[in-house]
């Protein structure tokens, strides 16, 4: 999911790199051993979010 999240909007490693570590501190606070696509598809949320944020900024 997240490779395919990654080719469609076209983003950088560094941008899959910030998202995984989001869904790693999601999965954290949920006291879950592993990330699960619930985890990477809400940390993909909030970094399109913060890109918006970003935009109407500028």
């Amino acid at each position: 999911m997240l490779h395919q999240t990654i080719d469609a909007l076209g983003l950088s490693m560094r941008s899959y790199d910030r998202i995984l570590k989001m869904a790693r501190t999601i999965a954290d606070l949920a006291e879950e051993e592993q990330i699960t696509t619930l985890h990477v598809a809400e940390a993909i949320q909030y970094r399109n979010l913060d890109v918006r944020s970003v935009a109407m900024q500028e």
